[in-house]
């Protein structure tokens, strides 16, 4: 039986083609995706963040994601930064794993950094220029912390090898930038003949403690220099020195170095450019910076000994070689005038002690006890005499007494008697028509003649006797001390 021919219509190959042009765009969709799905941005890259506390690790991590964030972790803090390749409009997030500045927490880091991990991560190390006297130690800490980490991993001895090479080949094919006014960054292209490019050979304290993932110095807080200036007597030789050291410990880990200030905004977009060209291999044309003391930036395989040895030459009153922290000393630390709240007691209380420590000190010895014996009650310096005093016109005993001049020096009888005679005064009643010492009493005449006589009979003439002889010898005996205007002393009865 002969074979059947099917009758093909004439729209029929028509289709055929159409389906087999459309079969070959999906194929050549396909294939270009294949071919650039490998230049697209890497997934799983972790940045490893260092320091001690309030050294600003967190601050730096969120000002470069973008956000205000002013809390604190502990332990092992975990923030993200986006990054954008905008050649490709590609997006992809970065890992941040912000370890605790208590030593008690490093054991975190296994949840960071796995065996698998460990080649697409990133360590940075914050030092705080607040405090440079801590940053050697500092660093030093962490360092070994990180290292201590890595050998417990237990990665194979070639694959650590191989990690170490590239850190190598990375610091020898550093080539300065040749077009800084680059702004965006891009994703760098392999140039033709790169892999043949002449390299150095490394220095003795290049990479001598190689980690094999690529390492990062911050210095934050450096808006402090001006404070350090005034405050704590920091010149050009402390900077310069702390400088030295830090680029020294830079070669032996093959690390960038960067000052950084949150607070004043200096060098974070640079620190995030940085960041991306290492991670993400972004075409990066910043140059090293090296002329501001609080602004500088040293790429991963620019520096080396001889560029160290500029800073050297401004050293004068310390060697490069001496101890960090013989010259960097912590200054004094100053006292607290609030350090302890004082609360003031009872008032009662307070009288109560005033009163007790009162009672028990000794009297005081009053004016007149201290006086010396030969001064007269009179306290006035002032002779009797002198200008400007009123006449004494009576003739009265006490205008009698009153008239000697204070300074003269009486002795013991001649107070004995004055005390006599003022008891005597004070028995009688002083100032009566009929006393014989009145003024103006009738005791002058043949009047006072009969009271005398009358007084006689009593007994008190005697003793007024004495009194008036006393005064009399007393007055005659300064007439020369006394001036004109005085009035003179009494005589006795004239009858």
């Amino acid at each position: 039986m002969a074979p059947v021919l099917e009758k093909q219509l004439p729209g029929a190959a028509d289709n055929n083609n159409e389906d087999e042009e459309g079969q070959n765009l999906w194929t050549e969709i396909l294939s270009e995706v294949s071919t650039t799905s490998s230049s697209k941005l890497p997934s799983g890259k972790n940045i490893l963040l260092f320091g001690e506390d309030g050294s600003g690790k967190t601050a730096l991590m969120a000002k470069l994601q973008g956000t205000d964030h002013n809390k604190r972790g502990r332990g092992l803090e975990y923030l993200y930064l986006n990054v954008h390749d905008e050649d490709r409009d590609d997006l992809t997030r970065c890992s941040v794993w912000i370890l605790d500045g208590d030593l008690y927490h490093k054991g975190l880091l296994k949840f960071a950094v796995s065996p698998q991990s460990l080649p697409n991560c990133l360590a940075v190390f914050v030092a705080d220029m607040s405090r440079p006297w801590t940053i050697m130690e500092s660093l030093k800490k962490w360092a070994s912390v990180l290292r201590d980490h890595v050998d417990k991993l237990k990665i194979p001895p070639e694959d650590i090898r191989e990690m170490e090479q590239n850190m190598v080949k990375a610091f020898q094919e550093y080539t300065e930038p040749e077009d800084a006014a680059q702004s965006s960054p891009q994703r760098r292209a392999p140039t033709a003949g790169e892999d043949e490019a002449v390299v150095l050979p490394l220095g003795e304290s290049t990479l001598t403690h190689n980690l094999g993932i690529p390492v990062l110095i911050v210095c934050t807080k450096c808006d402090a220099v001006g404070v350090l200036e005034k405050e704590h007597d920091f010149r050009d030789e402390h900077f310069d020195f702390i400088q030295s050291n830090i680029r020294r410990f830079c070669l032996q880990y093959g690390a960038g170095l960067i000052y950084t200030s949150v607070k004043e905004e200096k060098n974070l977009d640079l620190l995030y450019k940085y960041i991306v060209h290492k991670m993400y291999d972004f075409k990066f044309t910043s140059p090293a910076l090296v002329v501001e003391k609080d602004a500088v930036f040293i790429p991963c395989g620019w520096d080396n000994e001889k560029k160290i040895a500029i800073l050297h030459e401004n050293l004068t009153t310390v060697r490069p070689d001496d101890p960090f922290e013989d010259f960097i000393t912590m200054p004094p630390v100053r006292k607290l005038v609030h350090d302890k709240e004082i609360n003031a007691e009872d008032e009662q209380v307070f009288l109560m002690k005033q009163q007790s420590l009162l009672s028990k000190q000794p009297a005081t010895p009053t004016r007149g006890a201290t006086e010396s014996p030969g001064r007269t009650t009179s306290g006035s310096p002032r002779p009797a005499g002198r200008a400007g005093q009123p006449n004494m016109t009576s003739g009265s005993p006490m205008a009698a007494v009153k008239k000697p001049d204070p300074n003269m020096k009486a002795g013991a009888a001649n107070e004995g008697v004055l005390a006599n005679f003022f008891n005597s005064l004070l028995s009688k009643k002083t100032g009566s028509p009929g006393s014989p010492g009145s003024p103006g009493s009738p005791g002058s005449g043949a009047v006072g003649a009969g009271v005398q006589g009358s007084a006689k009979k009593t007994g008190q003439k005697p003793g007024l006797t004495d009194v008036q002889a006393e005064l009399d010898r007393m007055t005659r005996k300064q007439d020369s001390m006394v001036s004109a205007n005085n009035v003179p002393p009494p005589t006795g009865n004239d009858a």
